[in-house]
């Protein structure tokens, strides 16, 4: 049986590489892919500790699903608002978007 602190270590991991996609890219469509990568890294920990430590509920699954119905919802209005401004702006990088200034 795997230990807990090796699904610990992995979802750090996972969560460190988004933090870095999120700070360090200037592309918008890599942005949102570090931010679901911050979202697995979530559910890796959320599953993890259900199953050590509550495995007869279904709490840790459940949160999980929670987390991957937000993470799809924030995929399609990311990409939707990612597509309006590529249309009206013909760049998807961060810094060329200044949409919601006054």
């Amino acid at each position: 049986m795997i230990p807990l602190w090796m699904y610990l270590l992995v979802a750090a991991l996972l969560f460190c590489i988004g933090i870095y996609g999120v700070l360090a890219r200037r592309n918008a469509v890599a942005i949102l892919m570090s931010v679901e990568l911050m979202l697995n890294a979530v559910n890796i920990n959320l599953v993890a500790f259900w199953r050590y430590l509550a495995p007869q509920d279904m709490s840790g699954q459940a949160f999980a699903a929670f987390v991957f119905v937000i993470a799809a919802a924030e995929a399609a209005v990311g990409l939707a608002i990612l597509l309006f401004v590529y249309r009206t702006k013909r760049s998807v990088i961060v810094e060329d978007v200044n949409l919601l200034r006054w």
